[in-house]
């Protein structure tokens, strides 16, 4: 696996061995990163369900100020720390080996408000909309946060908040990513 664009272009990064971790491929990574090419720069990304940390990581090569990383497993912890001193990102970001929701809870404490979100979770876990509300209610997204949710093709989103603008999902195989943007006040169609 390797960063597509940035400063940290060509660069090959390490994903954890076994079958716990399904590495976002390189035609979706682009495509997530055409999507929000524009709002990358000086964003405060949270990489939730970090695994290799390859998302997290191609949005601080792209320009992103900083980055905070979350995987429930050691082992990917432990990889996702490598590549960010492989790659030399280490003092631009956080990894936290814990459950998400756990991490959004002392993310709240903390004040910390983001503006980029990328939501990966393990597809049978049914956590989007769990995850989407723990962010709401955790006060850590910034109005006009983006985040991105990468998902099975086939499975609904279910209920979203209002206050999620939601654009249509694009469809790679059998993944599908979709943007949502949120605004404090109820958002519109993308």
């Amino acid at each position: 696996m390797r960063i597509i664009a940035g400063s940290a272009r060509g660069r090959s990064i390490e994903v954890p061995k076994g079958r716990d971790t399904r590495p976002t491929l390189d035609r979706v990574r682009e495509a997530i990163f055409g999507m929000i090419q524009f709002d990358i720069e000086d964003s405060l990304v949270l990489d939730l369900f970090g695994g290799s940390g390859a998302l997290g990581l191609e949005a601080l090569s792209r320009g992103a100020s900083r980055a905070v990383f979350c995987d429930s497993e050691r082992s990917a912890c432990a990889v996702i720390e490598r590549n960010l001193r492989l790659l030399g990102f280490y003092e631009s970001a956080e990894v936290h080996c814990s459950d998400c929701f756990a991490l959004i809870k002392r993310l709240a404490s903390l004040g910390e408000k983001f503006s980029l979100i990328l939501i990966d979770p393990p597809y049978r876990a049914g956590l989007y909309e769990g995850v989407l509300e723990e962010l709401i209610s955790g006060g850590i997204i910034a109005d006009g946060c983006i985040l991105i949710l990468e998902h099975p093709k086939k499975m609904a989103l279910g209920s979203i908040d209002p206050r999620f603008s939601i654009g249509k999902p694009h469809s790679y195989g059998d993944v599908a990513v979709t943007k949502l943007v949120y605004r404090e006040q109820e958002a519109t169609e993308l």
